[in-house]
């Protein structure tokens, strides 16, 4: 077996920005989409800085970027739902990134919190926020989850910048 070779050493503090972000783009992760009402309609974003928390309560968190401009509205939601994409998502993946209003794209109704929920994902999670923690550029959002749905599927995977699919080996 070969085993990957470090090519670079490097101060984040002290390197350009692109630098950190593309070591941290090593670590392969599942893509989802958090949704909540924003007021006068739904809206998503594509993130996959999602983890779970507790079992006991059940929570999750993501964080979102305090740059963006949808996070006003993900700061304010009192409640909120994060979606794991299956492989075949990608392009609804690349929708949510782009605009926070691609529900077009997608078989989505709303809850009776009117957070929209996408339909066809391997899981979903609906969320009451429960905690916000500040996370530097970032925001530490904690959901204590309400209500959990399941589908089967691959999921999407997100590495070095590009989607993909998981494959066993």
């Amino acid at each position: 077996m070969t085993r990957p070779t470090m090519t670079q050493s490097f101060d984040p503090s002290e390197e350009d920005g692109r630098l950190f972000r593309n070591a941290l783009g090593q670590f392969a992760t599942g893509v989802t989409i958090v949704t909540c009402d924003a007021g006068d309609g739904p809206l998503g974003i594509t993130a996959n800085s999602f983890s779970s928390l507790s079992l006991d309560p059940p929570l999750v968190l993501w964080s979102p970027a305090k740059q963006s401009s949808r996070y006003p509205f993900f700061a304010a939601a009192s409640h909120f739902a994060i979606h794991v994409l299956a492989h075949n998502q990608a392009d609804l993946c690349t929708g949510f990134a782009r605009n926070g209003d691609a529900f077009a794209q997608a078989d989505w109704l709303r809850n009776a919190d009117n957070v929209p929920l996408i339909n066809g994902c391997l899981a979903r999670f609906e969320c009451q926020t429960e905690a916000c923690h500040d996370g530097g550029d970032h925001t530490i959002m904690v959901g204590r989850v309400q209500r959990v749905s399941m589908g089967t599927g691959a999921p999407l995977m997100f590495h070095a910048g590009r989607y993909g699919q998981f494959s066993a080996d």
